[in-house]
């Protein structure tokens, strides 16, 4: 098959999103398919180059010349059609005749104009709440949104955003994304929660719920001898990786281990967000900017992995990781945690934002080294399911099933995320 993906961002720019693409797309490029990859350019990136048998076109649109829109060097598509990245799109189609169209954000919204011209059918995998919520990520004031609202996106939308460009992006949203469900062929949502966030069933719109995925087993690096490692306290510590802020609860981590008074060393590998201050107790240690390797060697040597997100996380890769390595997770029954985390086998889920029911989770597990070392095991034989020899054939099975002559998208029930 000929596939487009279509994404705004791409490596060597890293994202758990941009991860994501680039190894699905190698992973399809290698079992035979012709991959080609559509991603905007950035400042000091080459317009074309092939990665390990995808060709990566990097096009510009509109938006992307504005410098005044931008708040920081990644430049992100809006949330409707930019003429000069369609008319790119355009060209690239004439180009590469793709038959599926693979979208995995707002650059889907360049493509759906012309997406009846292309003649190709079109699949796109929601990683969040981006087709109705501006903020992407389902907050309204600090808590998690009840659905959405013409007032209250408008809200959230301004003061993000600012009036001038939190209006239009609010408004255009709303349109776009009705577009989006009248054309898109296949949404895949990466959880449950993603699909109930984006208002899938209630539109009738076709879906089926495939979560992201991790290399098998034989193919994840580690790096056991790298430098960094000497950072980390003795094995057996308490590990997060992610951004260190609100969303990814950071704050409640902190807060809850200074309460713990815990002899056990909590490290935290990742970068602090902008605005985020919170005490660092005696006992922890931040520490910044790893290589994926190494983050995985620090996974197999702690004692303990922790996902407190108290935002809808949509599909933690960083949990199957932690699985991968052996790890059981104590973490939020939120967003598409509890698709990967089965409570009380391979892991722990408490409320987010739970600061009682963390250490409560952490003690238990403390008092009980057997329950740790049964509930590792557990995680390793789960995780399985979601490595990318299960994952794949699934994308590839609704590519083909969309391709079949009198084929058209039907809506699908979905249940397990796991189910085939």
């Amino acid at each position: 098959m000929r596939i487009l993906m279509l994404t705004q961002f791409y490596p060597p720019l890293i994202g758990g999103e941009e991860r994501h693409v680039r190894n699905l797309s190698i992973e399809l490029a290698a079992r035979g398919h012709e991959v080609v990859v559509a991603t905007l350019w950035q400042a000091g990136l080459e317009k074309f180059e092939e990665d390990q048998g995808v060709r990566v076109y990097r096009i510009q649109g509109s938006m992307q010349r504005l410098n005044s829109l931008f708040k920081s060097d990644r430049r992100h598509a809006p949330p409707f059609a930019d003429p000069e990245t369609m008319l790119a799109l355009r060209r690239l189609i004439i180009k590469e005749r793709p038959q599926i169209v693979h979208a995995h954000n707002w650059l889907l919204h360049s493509f759906t104009p012309i997406k009846k011209w292309s003649k190709a059918r079109l699949v796109v995998t929601i990683h969040d709440c981006s087709l109705v919520c501006a903020m992407q990520q389902f907050v309204y004031q600090g808590s998690e949104c009840s659905g959405p609202a013409l007032k209250k996106c408008l809200t959230c939308a301004t003061e993000t955003y600012g009036t001038a460009k939190g209006v239009p992006i609010a408004l255009s949203l709303r349109t776009s994304g009705s577009l989006a469900r009248q054309t898109v062929d296949m949404f895949l949502p990466v959880s449950k929660a993603v699909a109930q966030a984006n208002q899938l069933a209630r539109y009738n719109v076709p879906h089926q719920v495939i979560p992201n995925f991790i290399p098998d087993d034989a193919n994840i690096q580690f790096d056991d001898a790298h430098p960094l490692l000497e950072q980390l306290p003795a094995d057996g510590y308490l590990l997060f990786v992610g951004a260190i802020g609100r969303d990814k609860g950071a704050g409640v981590l902190l807060r809850a281990y200074a309460e713990m008074q815990s002899e056990v060393p909590l490290v935290l590998i990742g970068v602090p967000e902008a605005g985020f201050s919170v005490p660092v107790p005696p006992n922890a240690r931040v520490l910044q900017s790893w290589p994926h390797a190494a983050v995985m060697s620090a996974w197999r040597r702690c004692g303990i992995a922790l996902i407190p997100s108290i935002c809808l996380d949509a599909c933690p890769t960083v949990a199957m990781e932690a699985m991968a390595a052996g790890q059981v997770i104590v973490g939020s029954r939120i967003g598409g945690l509890p698709d990967i985390v089965v409570d009380g086998e391979t892991g722990l889920l408490v409320p987010p934002g739970d600061t009682a029911a963390l250490n409560a989770a952490l003690q238990r597990l403390f008092a009980d080294a057997p329950l740790r070392e049964r509930m590792g095991k557990m995680a390793k034989e789960r995780v399985a399911e979601f490595q990318a020899s299960k994952v794949i054939p699934r994308i590839e099975r609704v590519y083909q099933e969309l391709l079949q002559p009198g084929q058209g998208a039907q809506p699908v029930a979905t249940g397990d995320p796991l189910a085939v």
